[in-house]
């Protein structure tokens, strides 16, 4: 059912993280100590449902873009492995209470913490994984770094509500959608991009290139995952091809091929978005005017932009082993679509 999607814009076909991951391996396996550490509890089910997600698969990028960009400035420390960590609980706590409002079934291939253990659970372990966070940052005494991350928090929570807001809502324009993944996806990169020069005492324009670096690359990422989920192939996926349609999201791919559409065809979109008559027939049919009106390959060439502008923000750098990781990762996120 999946369609594949060749991108023709990306000059490297063999991009990767490992570059990334090599770097940050020392510090990583810190991270992940803390992790274990700061989500047990002497109530049995706060670690059952943490260490379900946690140990999920999850390439945890987010935490490795905090390592490298204290890093990329010549961080010595160790307050970076406690927001690394922060970050990580700021993202295991929001795909608890996503899979809640969302009423998913899976996460990365296994089912759901709300599948096993119930919504509530789910919803108030994350809280407790967002109080742990929120404790860590205040152990590294940086206010700056706190803010950062706090008002990250916010506007993560705002994400949430404005796409609650749009859902099913076939009129949802396109900036409207853009305004739901810079809350939701990109302001939690960006944060975690940001904190690293912070820790490490670089400046406001060191800062600022690292939180547009981190904005535009979440924008990216969130547009393949869009992508992918019509275009893709489940292993890739971590959950089902289509599941997007089935829920009733709105995505990019959707967006578009509803307004180049006929009018029967915005009909078709209603009834199966709004109304949820999102049937296998249906999905095909979707995964066609998808196709038809070129809503895949725009919306990577969406990505593609955003992912040039993270690439920029990085240019004025020094030639690094850590800036040339970061840009890799770029080309990776973009190129998940194979």
């Amino acid at each position: 059912m999946g369609v594949v999607i060749p991108l023709e814009e990306s000059k490297n076909k063999l991009a990767s993280i490992k570059p990334l991951v090599d770097l940050t391996k020392a510090d990583m396996e810190r991270v992940n100590q803390l992790i274990l550490s700061k989500a047990g509890s002497d109530v049995q089910m706060i670690p059952e449902v943490a260490e379900h997600l946690i140990s999920s698969g999850g390439k945890r990028l987010r935490p490795m873009l905090t390592i490298a960009s204290a890093a990329l400035y010549g961080y010595q420390g160790d307050n970076h492995i406690k927001l690394a960590t922060s970050v990580e609980f700021l993202h295991t706590a929001t795909l608890l209470h996503d899979d809640v409002v969302d009423e998913s079934d899976l996460r990365r291939g296994r089912s759901t913490a709300r599948m096993i253990w119930g919504n509530q659970a789910s919803v108030l372990v994350g809280d407790f994984l967002l109080g742990q966070a929120f404790r860590m940052m205040v152990e590294v005494g940086s206010l700056e770094a706190l803010d950062v991350l706090s008002s990250a928090a916010c506007v993560i929570a705002e994400g949430e509500v404005l796409q609650l807001s749009v859902s099913k809502n076939m009129e949802t324009t396109e900036d409207d959608y853009l305004s739901v993944i810079r809350a939701k996806t990109a302001a939690l990169f960006a944060a975690a991009a940001e904190v690293g020069p912070i820790v490490a005492n670089a400046g406001k324009a060191e800062r600022n290139a690292l939180k547009s670096y981190g904005t535009n690359l979440g924008l990216a990422f969130q547009l393949v995952d869009d992508a992918l989920d019509y275009g893709g192939k489940a292993a890739d996926l971590g959950k089902n091809v289509g599941d997007d349609f089935r829920e009733g999201k709105i995505t990019l791919p959707v967006i578009l091929a509803y307004r180049r559409g006929t009018e029967k065809e915005r009909a078709f979109w209603r009834d199966a978005i709004e109304t949820g008559n999102n049937s296998d027939a249906n999905l095909e049919k979707a995964l066609g005017l998808i196709t038809k009106y070129g809503a895949l390959a725009d919306t990577i060439a969406r990505a593609v932009h955003y992912g040039t502008i993270a690439r920029d923000a990085l240019a004025p750098l020094p030639e690094t082993p850590w800036k040339s990781a970061l840009l890799e990762v770029i080309d990776f996120c973009i190129e998940r679509v194979n």
